[in-house]
């Protein structure tokens, strides 16, 4: 399974819960969502977001997510999730997921995220802090393509 997440420095296992699946015996698309943030979230205690970040009220905020599902989920699975940042911009950065089934051994979800960096106190878009962009470059071990 190693080579399916190749791409992705961070994999968060996660236990499948019997109460993620819906009424027709598999997980429910919200689920996945709840899956990438857990690997967000990951990403972000990796990188020191909230460390480098400080007080200075300049947080990111997924602005857009999507999935496109491959493969359904059911209980009981553990499944592997990557997430890595695939390009940077001025204001935002695009995470790619990839949800794998560890009891099939194989592709089940991949996702893509928007991540815009916002000023809470001036309620606008702002620009990702210099330690956050290179905590990003650095962590990362493929090339970051930068949009800016």
């Amino acid at each position: 399974m190693s080579e399916l997440l190749d791409d992705f420095e961070i994999v968060v296992d996660i236990k499948v819960e019997w109460g993620d699946m819906d009424a027709l015996q598999h997980v429910n698309n919200i689920e996945y969502f709840k899956y990438f943030q857990m690997a967000r979230i990951a990403y972000f205690e990796k990188i020191d977001a909230d460390g480098l970040l400080g007080d200075k009220r300049i947080s990111p905020i997924l602005a857009s997510t999507q999935c496109k599902f491959i493969y359904p989920l059911a209980f009981p699975d553990q499944i592997t999730v990557g997430v890595r940042v695939e390009s940077l911009a001025r204001q935002h950065f695009i995470m790619k997921y990839a949800v794998i089934s560890q009891k099939h051994n194989r592709l089940a979800a991949l996702g893509d995220g928007k991540i815009v960096m916002f000023d809470y106190i001036n309620n606008i878009k702002a620009d990702i802090p210099d330690g956050v962009r290179s905590a990003i470059i650095d962590l990362e071990k493929i090339e970051v393509e930068i949009i800016d």
